[in-house]
């Protein structure tokens, strides 16, 4: 095999240990079998990979393709594609702060900003005991709780740096974090075997759930003519006397 980008030659990727191999080929014969067609199993797949490694390793990359009968080219294009699959080795929780537009204006670049700092690490850098890999992502669809940031996938609204640096000091400590809504808080590891279709043992996850903010929702009363008295209720803060109608009077 040879490195294009190079001209040498690449050494095959390295195989999985015996019983490693033999349990995830285990696994991976249940998640296949819920698809008419193998090669749709290859996104639960990576998850399962990332589930043992922490990431999409060449290793995981030539295990998908022998269990699905693809090219590793062709696992590697879908695995370079989302942004879900990491390509080197990350923390046990990932610390993504949304710098999307919304969150963006309400906080969310001075949190990145303290966090890059407080952490001594870059974008999708890891701190060096291999706890918390930081990252900026893209819009969550959780702008009523703006500035949002996210642990492993599970929701911190209403963040400040201040809020923000002491959760992730927590993370390093190994004290517990509790997400603002949503399932508890696992590892990195454990939240991609979930997303790769395999239960979910942490307690209070299927109960979990996360709707629409305030905003959304007198927003929506009053495009209804439901609502004409409306209070203003800022996340961080108490309910202010005042109101508003409809149309503003």
């Amino acid at each position: 095999m040879t490195d294009i980008s190079l001209g040498m030659p690449q050494l095959p990727a390295p195989d999985f240990p015996a019983e490693v191999r033999e349990r995830l080929e285990a696994d991976a014969k249940e998640v296949i079998a819920r698809y008419p067609d193998s090669r749709s199993a290859l996104l639960p797949l990576l998850h399962l990979c990332q589930s043992e490694e922490g990431y999409v390793s060449r290793t995981g990359i030539r295990f998908c393709a022998d269990v699905l009968g693809l090219t590793t080219a062709e696992v590697t294009a879908v695995s370079t594609f989302y942004t879900m699959y990491r390509r080197k080795p990350s923390g046990d929780y990932q610390v993504g702060v949304c710098t999307n537009t919304l969150c963006a204006v309400m906080g969310g670049d001075a949190i990145f900003e303290e966090l890059k700092e407080h952490l001594g690490v870059g974008n999708n850098e890891t701190t060096p005991d291999g706890k918390v890999t930081l990252e900026h992502i893209e819009c969550n669809a959780a702008c009523d709780f703006a500035p949002v940031v996210m642990v492993n996938w599970e929701f911190f609204d209403n963040q400040t740096p201040e809020s923000a640096k002491a959760m992730v000091d927590d993370l390093l400590a190994g004290r517990p974090v509790e997400p603002t809504r949503g399932a508890p808080l696992c590892t990195y590891k454990k939240t991609a075997r979930i997303l790769a279709g395999f239960p979910d043992e942490r307690e209070g996850a299927v109960e979990a759930s996360g709707g629409a903010g305030p905003a959304s929702l007198i927003g929506l009363r009053i495009a209804r003519g439901e609502s004409p008295n409306t209070t203003i209720v800022h996340p961080r803060a108490e309910a202010r006397g005042d109101t508003t109608t409809e149309g503003g009077e």
